[in-house]
Formats: structure tokens, C-alpha cells, sequence
């Protein structure tokens, strides 16, 4: 029986279950944010990342690139349909493409990216590489912004701004781990300007005092996108502000580790420790407070994701659920979800 809802199914609890546990494992950042949101949008929000992290590990640990693509574009196939493999990120997607009406354009934007990845694509120019974080990243933001009603375009182009921006961060923050992997993804242009030749370096990856402008230059790009994500996030339902701000500044908080570390990151891995996660709390609150403000510009990468959004029309509405009486309120069903969370 194809599924038509994001609850109708008889497993879904225990979908969900897994899908959470894959997520503690896989994104502290992202988990910690999670807790932020509304409940129902959370376990949605939860279940999208889980198929994004599957999808990304089937492509990134197997021997076969391409077979593990084939396999995934078959996957997407039957969730689309309706009918999917009894696998359970797979149903717990499948209830959230069809609740949120996903266009597929969007799943298809995040698997071309894994495609570059096997490909060992690299990318001469900022603007290359805007192109694969629209795809791994930004095509993930405009998918939440869906799942918290949201289908405007101006809207939709500043959560694929946050998107991207996340990325950029992770580019930042992976130079060594990915070079070890044979990867390299900062922009060939810039490395060439800085001194650096990318295949010499790429053979040998180590730290090199020259990599620390080009760095603060990532760096910076993506913190000129989280101040415009911001403005996006204002003209959320208000019980989505918190979280996403959370996402917002916890990322922008491993680029303030890895300046601290004089852009070192061949030899260690920017971590936020909890301690300063705790401090972003009132900042998170805020930012959600904050009154909504104009919206303006789009990054010509992420384009192609607004309009695939444009050409379909919603047959229903989501409710992404009311604002609280207030911030005390607020805060008070926070502190209850973290006690849970603890607990579980």
C-alpha cells in the first residue's frame, strides 16, 4: 500500500527511532539543534537527514561509486512511487517527501553532488564550488524549509544561502581529513594566488602558513551567507526560529574554532565543545525575537533549487505549529527536552 502520510504507516515509531539514533551518531551539531524544534517537525527533520546520511556513506565508504549511485537513484525511485524498500530512513522519507510535497528535483540536486564526489571533481573558482554546495547542502535547506511550510522563493533562497554556507564551513573544517581521502575542494585559483599547487600539495597534505588566508577567505564568504540565512529565518513559523538559528549559529561557531586555531585544519578537527554550545543559548533566543526584515539577492548556484520548488503547487498546507505563550514558556519546554534527551 503506497504511503500518503507522514504517520500512517505502522512502523513509523520505530522508522523514527532509528533515524534518531543514526543521527546522535552522525551530526552533534545538527542534533543538538534539532531539539530546538517543534516535536513533529523534528522527527520529519530527522528523517530527512537520515536518508541525506545514508545516501552520502553509501556513496562515500563503498568500493563501487557508481553502483552505490545506481542503487540510490532506484531507492529515490520507489520513494517517489510510493513504495519504498523496507529500509527504515527509506519509509520515513518516503512519509515525508509525500507530507511536504518535495519536488524531486531537490533529492536528485543532493545525489549529483555524491556524483561529483566520485567523479573527484575539483573546482577551480568560488563560484565552482558554490555549484556543489548548492547540491550536498543547499539542497538540504531548501528541503527544511519545506518541511516548515515555507514556499516562498525569497525565503527559499535564504535557506539555501544556509545551506551552502554550512558547507563552505565543512570545506573549512575537513581540509586534512578529506585530503587524506584523496579529496581537495578549496578553489584551485585560490591555492594558485597563495603560492600553493594543489596537485603538489594534495600529494603531501600538510599544514602550510599560506593555507590560513585562504581559509579566513572561506570563512568569510560563509559568514556573509549565515548574516543573509538570518534575514530567512525571521519569516519562519516562530517555533522553527529557535532551531534553526541554533543550526545557524552552531556552525558559524566551528569557524570561530578553527580562526582560533590559526586555521590549522590538517593536523586537528574544529570541535564545539559543549560548554560553548550552552553559551550560544541566549543568542539562539535572540535571534528568534528578532523582527522580520527585507529580503534580497540569490546566489545564482542555488537557482535551479527555488524554481523547482516554483513549478509545483502544493495541494496542502503544513502547520509547522504555534508560538508559545512565552519566552519562559518557551524556555521551559527546552530545558524539558534536553533533561529527556539525557535520559534516552
Amino acid at each position: 500500500m503506497p504511503i500518503n502520510s507522514a504517520s500512517s504507516h505502522p512502523g513509523s515509531a520505530l522508522d523514527q527511532g532509528a533515524c534518531r539514533r543514526l543521527l546522535r551518531g552522525g551530526s552533534k551539531s545538527f542534533h543538538a539543534a534539532s531539539l530546538l524544534l517543534p516535536r513533529a517537525l523534528r522527527d520529519s527533520a530527522t528523517a530527512l537527514y537520515a536518508f541525506c546520511r545514508i545516501a552520502d556513506d553509501a556513496v562515500d565508504g563503498g568500493d563501487d561509486m557508481d553502483a552505490a549511485l545506481q542503487v540510490l537513484r532506484h531507492r529515490l525511485d520507489l520513494i517517489y512511487n510510493g513504495r519504498p524498500l523496507a529500509i527504515p530512513a527509506d519509509r520515513a522519507f518516503a512519509r515525508v517527501v509525500a507530507r511536504y510535497e518535495i519536488p524531486r528535483a531537490l533529492p536528485e540536486a543532493l545525489l549529483e553532488g555524491f556524483e561529483w564526489d566520485a567523479e573527484g571533481r575539483r573546482y577551480a573558482t568560488l563560484e565552482a564550488l558554490r555549484g556543489y554546495a548548492a547540491r550536498v547542502a543547499g539542497s538540504v535547506g531548501v528541503m527544511m524549509a519545506l518541511l516548515m511550510g515555507q514556499r516562498d522563493p525569497l525565503v527559499l533562497a535564504r535557506a539555501s544561502d544556509l545551506g551552502v554556507a554550512m558547507q563552505l564551513t565543512n570545506i573549512a573544517r575537513d581540509v586534512g581529513e578529506d585530503a587524506r581521502s584523496g579529496r581537495l575542494y578549496l578553489p584551485q585559483i585560490w591555492l594558485r594566488e597563495t603560492g600553493i599547487d594543489p596537485d603538489a600539495w594534495l600529494a603531501r597534505p600538510h599544514y602550510d602558513p599560506r593555507l590560513e588566508s585562504l581559509l579566513q577567505r572561506l570563512l568569510g564568504e560563509a559568514d556573509l551567507l549565515y548574516r543573509r540565512a538570518a534575514a530567512g529565518i525571521a519569516w519562519l513559523p516562530w517555533r522553527c526560529r529557535p532551531g534553526m538559528h541554533a543550526a545557524r549559529l552552531l556552525y558559524a561557531e566551528i569557524g570561530s574554532v578553527i580562526r582560533e586555531r590559526g586555521c590549522d585544519s590538517v593536523n586537528a578537527r574544529a570541535r564545539v565543545s559543549l560548554g560553548r554550545k550552552v553559551m550560544l543559548l541566549p543568542s539562539v533566543l535572540t535571534a528568534a525575537l528578532r523582527p522580520a526584515g527585507a529580503l534580497a539577492g540569490q546566489l545564482e548556484a542555488t537557482r535551479f533549487l527555488v524554481e523547482a520548488v516554483g513549478m509545483q503547487r502544493p495541494t496542502q498546507r503544513v502547520d509547522a505549529g504555534a508560538m508559545p505563550k512565552s519566552r519562559a514558556e518557551w524556555l521551559l519546554e527546552l530545558f524539558e527536552r534536553l533533561e529527556r534527551e539525557q535520559l534516552t
